[in-house]
């Protein structure tokens, strides 16, 4: 994969951020999960594909132009989920949708035997679910968690249980166990997921965030289209075209800003529509990605993997063959610089939303933007190699990042 993990969109592995995936922890574990043996629902990509337009990176620079056909389809997830916040909050989307009510108690805290105040059946109290999540996310992302202090203690779990939901589901493909997963593996693990989502929790793990879809507004369907990123993952290894390559950035990164933007809340002050928050957030995903697949050519090439624009590439004048000979040519440089200014381009989309945030959630977001676009800067400080030369961001400068992101969301409260 490109750089996977749990901490992109609004969460990046080495940042605090929206959320937990982004694609770039490969080589943390978790321990093999348990499955159940039943079938899994619809993804986003089974729907009928809508019209298809212009490039994202375009989008983004002027939002009049009308929506590739990936775009479409990830917009009319967008809606739904903020139908979800305008139901509870009032506030208004700039079309309409429905989606599902769900109980408001879940099914295992009804049960025969369940505790009434937060005791968990078999587990003791769901707190103690609550801590174990939130000491994975210490373990694997240090300073997602430290942002993640700044949050009241109910977001605080929240996010913690989502972090812990997405690193399982990136596990399945990119963990110990990935070469016997299967897509009936897959579509176990999404059976799992909607009885999690009806209150039935198979495990610790499942009951934090079967708690946490109870409390706050956040819809199904960016679950089971990150579960459809791990099926693109058992068998695509090349994109022809950049929408082909956005869908897939937002099914494994994009997915946790739907997830977890009602979970950090949005400010009581702003002015701007729902849907315009979560596009926001939505662009912080797919920039994260981006830059995690421009930091990793050169592990993904040794792997047999190019997650690049194969269009695009061709007409810069290179080959797959340039890709996995890995030699930095001034044809190579320039494509890169273009691949650069479009991740730059979904960060500064991202940066407008920041300040429609509720305020104890800004802090992670701006460390994520930071510390994300000084990846972009190391690819350049290495000449573009990223064939060979891995971009990082010494630990010095990721703790200077630190107090800067926490002045400047101070000064958008």
């Amino acid at each position: 994969m490109a750089g996977s993990s749990t901490a992109a969109v609004w969460a990046a592995h080495h940042a605090g951020c929206y959320g937990p995936h982004s694609r770039a922890r490969r080589h943390h574990q978790l321990r093999p999960l348990p499955l159940p043996a039943r079938r899994g629902g619809a993804s986003l990509a089974s729907r009928p594909p809508p019209r298809a337009s212009s490039s994202l990176a375009t989008a983004v620079a002027a939002p009049a132009v009308a929506r590739t056909a990936s775009e479409e389809a990830v917009y009319e997830v967008v809606l739904r989920q903020a139908a979800l916040i305008e139901e509870g909050a009032g506030r208004r989307t700039t079309r309409t949708a429905t989606a599902p009510r769900r109980p408001t108690r879940p099914r295992w805290a009804e049960e025969d035997g369940a505790a009434r105040d937060g005791e968990l059946i078999g587990w003791g109290l769901l707190g103690d679910a609550y801590d174990r999540c939130g000491e994975v996310c210490a373990e694997y992302a240090k300073t997602f968690y430290l942002g993640t202090q700044l949050m009241t203690p109910e977001r605080r779990k929240a996010v913690w249980a989502i972090y812990v939901w997405c690193r399982r589901t990136d596990e399945l493909v990119d963990g110990p166990n990935a070469s016997y997963i299967t897509p009936t593996a897959l579509d176990r693990w999404e059976k799992r997921l909607e009885d999690l989502f009806e209150g039935r929790p198979y495990d610790m793990y499942d009951a934090a965030l079967s708690d946490t879809v109870q409390k706050f507004p956040v819809d199904i369907q960016p679950f089971k289209d990150m579960i459809e990123g791990m099926r693109l993952d058992l068998w695509k290894s090349r994109y022809m075209t950049f929408d082909e390559l956005y869908l897939y950035c937002y099914y494994v990164a994009g997915t946790v800003a739907l997830m977890t933007v009602p979970v950090m809340g949005l400010s009581p002050d702003s002015k701007a529509s729902t849907e315009w928050v979560y596009n926001s957030a939505l662009a912080l995903g797919i920039a994260n990605q981006l830059t995690n697949i421009l930091r990793d050519v050169g592990e993904d090439a040794r792997r047999g993997r190019i997650y690049l624009p194969l269009d695009e590439l061709a007409q810069a004048g290179l080959t797959e063959e340039d890709i996995f000979r890995g030699k930095v040519t001034d044809k190579w440089r320039k494509f890169m610089k273009g691949q650069i200014q479009r991740a730059r381009l979904f960060f500064d989309e991202a940066e407008k939303g920041v300040a429609h945030l509720d305020s104890a959630s800004r802090w992670p977001v701006l460390a994520s933007l930071s510390l994300y676009r000084q990846i972009l800067d190391a690819i350049e400080a290495n000449d573009y190699n990223n064939f060979t030369k891995r971009a990082y961001v010494g630990k010095a400068k990721k703790l200077l990042s630190l107090p800067v992101a926490y002045a400047r969301a101070v000064v958008a409260s």
